[in-house]
């Protein structure tokens, strides 16, 4: 506890240095209760993480407890929900998605899902009796689940690690049973196979199987120190499709699982004092990437959460997770998004239409029920950047008419104001947003500046990029004198003509580069007007929060040069999402959705640090501006093996008298930078 008391006195002392601390007495107070929360937080952690990489619960008298956790692969999706009861029985729920078995209607949900309640050890007899439940001692979590129990009766000890398959249509659960007494066991487990038919008018490939079973050794004496694994796994398949049932080796599996964590946990390492923001920042790489799916329509990132499979948005895939996959070097990862960009390509038209928000039932129909939620600025966005960051010319010349289209049609929505006009934001009409929002305009000013920096790439004439640039500039102005407000006592934004509530997207001017009213909009994401315990309430007033403007408003805190600030409470979100009570990723909203933990939020978390921290922005297929961003109380950060700009790079920041030393490395390519804090630097790879 006394490093927390430290660290907390000190973050005060910085803060007390910033002008705006100076005078405002009520921000101190503010400030000093967050921190006392923060160190409370800490010392009521349930979860704490261990030296391998995972986190751990070690089960103690705060029963009974339960959460969920969803974990992916290409062929199924899982909800696990879990928990331990007051005499510590171990529960298990199997939230299963087969987002290729298409159910009746196809649309939007069409996924095949079943919940199945199941422990592959009920039924086991032990010295020929029906054994008490065991008591759960641990849970852990490190892109796996693994649960140990102790059966108190006979000692038998159970280790389950459940994961979804990398590539094949199961979730499974290996349970490896160890005897540490000095007697020998005699342990029978049912031969069990359990199988379900789906109705055939419920399928668009009519009737699927639904198998759940255990394989393995089911008669055995275990002696002292012996051990034995069974493979338990529930799978599904359509006979049309020519899928039969699998005989899965769950040793094999589970390490192919391990395997691909560890490929996403080796890359883009970040480095830093804050070990909960390292581990978190880990963690995110894990959620953004698993959520895949191969389709008959390609390779499709897909939220999750029980609902959105086998699908594409426009925002949680185009805007929110695509631009971070280059950074990470993910190739199934950069697969999945260049065929989100080519699919939503597709609708491109000369009439001007709006481009639909979603793609689903395998690419194969669309969802616009919420008409133009300003899609195509969220597009401009997020696949200029991909592109930058991408580095590959062959992928550029496929999406480069993309975004230019895209681009040309939120300059044929801007209303008299000069700022984009649209149906709805991607909040879908759950809270106003006018005729025209603030996140729309924003996402379209940050396209066009990329789009000036592509133009150079794709060899365009230097008319249309000083287009793009005239276009972004006229942009600023006309989102200062349309969206720029006084309200609540802040020198913020409103978010819609007419609004007259604190909303949480008046972090987006931050995020995009536009600084005129940071200090207010600090000022007012941080009150007490908005920030929570969850972070950021959706609107003044409500109870609804979505990690997602959080999460952007965290990136903007650090981009417009606040990084104490934002490290304080990046240090406070990151703890309640990896140790807290509902872990270890951020979630979509509350009360909607029961904090899902849907994937592309976990790519906007990732982004803190990569586009927020070390401020990276890219200016080219070989260059970027790289705006390090390091808190005043730390002394270095690092962040290693960056595979963006087809490099394989090492960003290094260490703090130089009242300066910073800024090292890139990249094989045999290395240069240093010395630089003032929130200097920008131009790195151009050789």
């Amino acid at each position: 506890m006394l490093p927390l008391v430290c660290q907390g006195v000190e973050a005060i002392r910085i803060l007390v240095k910033e002008q705006e601390y100076r005078t405002n007495m009520k921000s101190l107070l503010i400030t000093l209760f967050f921190l006392l929360a923060v160190m409370m937080g800490h010392a009521e952690n349930r979860w704490s993480m261990l030296p391998d990489g995972s986190i751990e619960w070690k089960t103690d008298r705060r029963l009974p407890h339960n959460d969920h956790i969803e974990m992916s692969g290409q062929r199924v999706s899982t909800v696990v929900r879990y928990g331990v009861e007051a005499d510590g029985r171990l529960h298990l729920s199997l939230g299963m998605v087969w987002p290729m078995l298409r159910t009746v209607p196809n649309n939007t949900h069409a996924s095949l899902m079943r919940r199945v309640e199941w422990n592959p050890l009920d039924g086991m007899l032990v010295n020929g009796r029906s054994v008490d439940a065991a008591t759960v001692e641990s849970i852990r979590l490190k892109g796996i689940m693994e649960i140990r129990s102790t059966y108190k009766s006979n000692g038998l000890q159970a280790l389950y690690q459940c994961f979804p398959s990398v590539d094949q249509p199961a979730f499974l659960i290996v349970v490896t049973l160890s005897n540490p007494t000095k007697n020998t066991l005699l342990v029978e487990l049912p031969a069990e196979r359990c199988e379900w038919k789906t109705l055939e008018k419920k399928g668009v490939k009519g009737s699927y199987t639904i198998v759940r079973k255990i394989e393995g050794v089911h008669t055995l004496e275990l002696p002292q120190g012996g051990k034995v694994a069974l493979t338990a796994s529930v799978q599904a398949y359509s006979d049309q499709k020519g899928e039969k049932e699998l005989s899965l080796n769950g040793t094999d599996e589970l390490q192919k699982r391990k395997d691909l964590v560890e490929q996403w946990l080796g890359n883009l390492v970040l480095e830093s004092p804050e070990e909960v923001v390292d581990r978190m920042f880990a963690f995110s790489k894990i959620r953004a990437s698993e959520s895949i799916y191969q389709t008959a329509g390609g390779p499709m990132h897909g939220p999750g959460g029980e609902s959105y499979y086998a699908a594409l948005w426009c925002n949680d895939q185009a805007e929110y997770v695509n631009p971070f996959f280059p950074f990470l070097g993910y190739g199934y990862g950069n697969a999945s998004a260049l065929n989100c960009y080519l699919h939503f390509a597709r609708y491109m038209n000369d009439d001007w239409k709006p481009i639909p928000s979603s793609i689903i039932a395998e690419g194969q129909d669309i969802w616009n029920g919420a008409g133009d939620r300003g899609d195509a600025a969220m597009i401009a966005h997020g696949a200029a950047r991909y592109v930058l960051t991408r580095a590959s010319k062959d992928e550029a010349r496929q999406l480069w008419p993309l975004i230019k289209w895209c681009l040309e049609y939120c300059h044929h929505k801007l209303n008299a104001g000069g700022v984009v006009m649209s149906d709805h934001d991607e909040l879908e009409g759950r809270f106003p947003a006018g005729e025209a929002n603030l996140c729309t305009s924003t996402l379209y000013y940050d396209g066009l500046l990329s789009a000036v920096s592509l133009c150079r790439e794709m060899g365009e004439p230097s008319s249309l990029s000083k287009l793009y640039q005239r276009r972004a500039a006229d942009l600023k102005k006309s989102i200062e004198s349309y969206f720029g407000a006084d309200m609540q006592g802040y020198h913020t934004y409103r978010y819609y003509e007419g609004n007259d509530l604190l909303r949480s997207w008046i972090c987006m001017p931050l995020v995009v580069g536009i600084n005129n009213r940071a200090e207010g909009t600090i000022a007012a994401l941080f009150s007490d007007k908005m920030w929570t315990d969850n972070g950021l309430l959706t609107q003044e007033g409500s109870t609804t929060f979505w990690d997602r403007s959080t999460l952007y408003a965290l990136r903007g805190v650090y981009a417009a040069g606040y990084p104490d600030k934002a490290t304080d409470f990046l240090r406070f979100y990151s703890n309640a999402r990896l140790l807290g009570e509902h872990v270890p990723y951020a979630v979509e909203a509350w009360p909607e959705g029961n904090q899902r933990h849907l994937s592309a939020e976990s790519g906007l978390y990732a982004r803190i640090i990569t586009e927020g921290l070390f401020g990276i922005r890219p200016t080219g297929f070989s260059s970027f501006v790289l705006t390090p961003m390091m808190p005043t109380a730390w002394d270095k950060m690092a962040l290693r093996k960056v595979r963006a700009f087809g490099a394989d790079m090492d960003i290094e920041v260490e703090r130089s008298g009242k300066g910073l030393q800024v090292t890139v490395t990249n094989g045999g390519w290395k240069k240093s930078y010395r630089v003032k804090p929130g200097e920008s630097i131009q790195v151009k790879l050789s």
